[in-house]
């Protein structure tokens, strides 16, 4: 079999005993953690509540993929909740603010955009989560069922859950520290939010779908960014199942 493009980056990005990238970090240089919007209109969201008699090995066990979903809202809380479970602050130590999931070197490349389709008490459109300030950062208004549909390769039930959350990277926040080796922990971090937000989900009594099947440009074309310094990597539809 000819080699491609996947092989290649997996033998070039390699770390061998006798070939370890050496030098000193630039620390004035080092990316920031955190993008704001501060044009945008934006909505704060109520404070994360726990789900009550939270189970972990019974939300392990039932965790699986939903593509069909209700017409219910979800509440403005449960998407806070989602929100901070996957990739919000959990805490501060030394100056340092960590988030609820891992990131290779603390340096957390991955944004999250969702697409609020039925939201209660929240205007439809395409939002930023500012981690920092637990807020949505509205970026563009209007019905966007049809648009993140198309975007995942067709894939009805975009049009069909009630918030589809979209993951980006931008890679000098890692490249930063990594240089080419960034891209396998930018994946592998978008990888443990999307866990993360899978488990939230089904404690919430919510399902979810992963998607990594997406027309690239036409996603990052969605949330305004430019595809190569920030691009998307993943997506997850999020809402009210009607399995239970």
């Amino acid at each position: 079999m000819a080699e491609g493009a996947g092989d290649r980056f997996q033998n070039q990005t390699k770390y061998l005993r006798n070939r370890m990238p050496g030098g000193y970090l630039d620390l004035d240089s080092r990316p920031g953690v955190y993008k704001t919007y501060s044009e945008a209109e934006t909505t704060s969201l109520p404070s994360p509540e726990p789900p009550e008699n939270l189970d972990f090995h019974n939300v392990v066990k039932t965790r699986k993929s939903e593509r069909d979903f209700t017409d219910e809202p979800l509440s403005l809380q449960e998407v806070s909740y989602l929100l901070w479970a996957s990739t919000g602050l959990s805490r501060e130590e030394h100056g340092y603010e960590f988030r609820t999931a891992p990131s290779a070197g603390a340096l957390y490349p991955i944004e999250t955009y969702i697409a609020s389709n039925n939201i209660s008490d929240n205007t439809p459109g395409i939002y930023h989560y500012s981690v920092q300030d637990h807020k949505l950062e509205l970026l563009n208004k209007g019905d966007m069922r049809q648009k993140t549909a198309d975007a995942a390769l067709g894939q009805g039930m975009c049009a069909r859950a009630a918030v589809i959350f979209m993951w980006t990277a931008v890679f000098q926040r890692s490249k930063w520290k990594y240089g080419q080796r960034a891209y396998r922990y930018v994946y592998l971090d978008a990888g443990h939010i999307a866990a993360q937000l899978s488990l939230a989900a089904v404690s919430l009594g919510l399902g979810s779908c992963q998607i990594g099947a997406l027309f690239d440009d036409e996603v990052n074309g969605l949330l305004g960014v430019d595809g190569k310094e920030e691009s998307v990597l993943y997506m997850s539809a999020v809402g009210r199942p009607f399995s239970k």
